[in-house]
């Protein structure tokens, strides 16, 4: 397998799903009728051979796929021009509702050159870079996992204020432990600004620069209403992917981001992730019309809102063994059930991607 083979291997397992075709609920049930973001990046690690990875990137500006090239076998993304998400002055994400025009939106460009890319907000995924952030703390000896942390009233070791913002996508953990990070120097604001981040500082220095999460408060704050949220937390999907290399013992070495004792613990909360629904559909089994995905042992943190799914992690079964990540414009108005977070297309992707990579590597 090459690089090339696995590329475009992506690229047709995303045209394949049509996902232009998606049911709309913000408009009647009608097809969507254009193509939605979809940025997917995986990375497959043979037995006998160097690692094998590809991007690809769809949207209603590219409907037929751009191919990502890298800064080596495994750099950052050289020939993609990214450009951030927007919301409006009242704080709401608007870049994706019917009828938005694209050509009216100033999208603030993000890093690279190259054809435009617009990387939509990455949902609950952004929980992965909160919890590095909390590993740094500890590594620096300013945490510890088993030190009680008191928020919204609540009492409980920091090490399981993380286990339920990965593992059942907590969002009053995930505010618990942003708190924390301001409260104990990682993230610092002055005169209302943010001035100092060492997630930032961090992935910088390890070229991760699809990676951001600015704007966060000391009160917690991280969505929209609080001046952070859609356009200040971004995740590229080959970012995503490298930063679970980071967090896969198993994977070849690279730079790590925490240290062996800190990643165990996020990675046993990966493990140990509850809401297989969008790569993977194992917690949707009984609902109608199921759609399988990834079969296999998935070690992952989803993410979804009204208008953005995403999901990435580690997948083993067998002899095989990959990454995987996805960041999509496909949010839970084009999931067929109440209980669905998204289309079924992406656990279809999901499932694609899975057995071409069992038949080829």
């Amino acid at each position: 397998m090459t690089a090339d083979d696995l590329a475009e291997a992506l690229r047709a397992a995303v045209l394949a799903q049509r996902f232009e075709t998606t049911a709309d609920s913000l408009q009647n049930g009608a097809p969507l009728g254009w193509h939605p973001s979809v940025d997917l990046a995986v990375v497959v690690f043979p037995r006998a051979t160097a690692p094998v990875g590809a991007n690809v990137l769809f949207s209603r500006e590219h409907p037929q796929g751009l191919i990502a090239r890298f800064d080596g076998a495994s750099g950052a993304v050289a020939n993609i021009g990214f450009h951030a998400d927007v919301r409006d002055a009242a704080g709401d994400s608007y870049a994706w509702l019917p009828g938005a025009d694209w050509s009216r939106i100033d999208f603030p460009r993000w890093f690279g050159h190259g054809p435009r890319f617009v990387a939509p907000y990455p949902a609950s995924l952004l929980k992965t870079m909160v919890a590095v952030g909390v590993g740094l703390l500890v590594d620096s000896g300013r945490s510890d996992w088993a030190l009680p942390l008191a928020y919204a009233g609540k009492t409980r070791p920091v090490g399981d204020w993380l286990f339920d913002m990965i593992t059942v996508s907590s969002n009053e953990a995930t505010s618990a432990l942003v708190a924390h990070l301001h409260a104990r120097g990682g993230i610092r604001r002055e005169g209302g600004r943010e001035v100092h981040n060492e997630m930032h500082a961090l992935f910088a220095a390890q070229g991760l620069a699809g990676l951001m999460i600015a704007n966060t408060r000391p009160d917690g704050g991280w969505g929209n209403a609080a001046g952070s949220g859609v356009g200040q937390i971004q995740m590229t999907a080959w970012d995503a992917l490298r930063l679970m290399w980071r967090l896969d013992a198993d994977a070849p070495a690279v730079p790590p981001l925490v240290s062996v004792a800190s990643r165990a613990v996020i990675r046993s909360a990966l493990d140990a992730q509850k809401l297989h629904q969008v790569l993977s559909s194992e917690s949707l089994r009984a609902l109608p019309g199921w759609v399988p995905g990834i079969p296999a042992r998935f070690a992952h943190k989803t993410g979804g809102t009204q208008n953005y799914g995403s999901d990435a992690g580690i997948v083993h079964d067998g002899g095989l063994h990959y990454l995987i990540a996805v960041t999509t414009s496909l949010g839970s108005r084009y999931a067929p059930h109440p209980e669905a977070s998204t289309t079924w297309k992406l656990p279809a992707l999901g499932g694609a991607v899975h057995a071409w990579l069992k038949a080829n590597s």
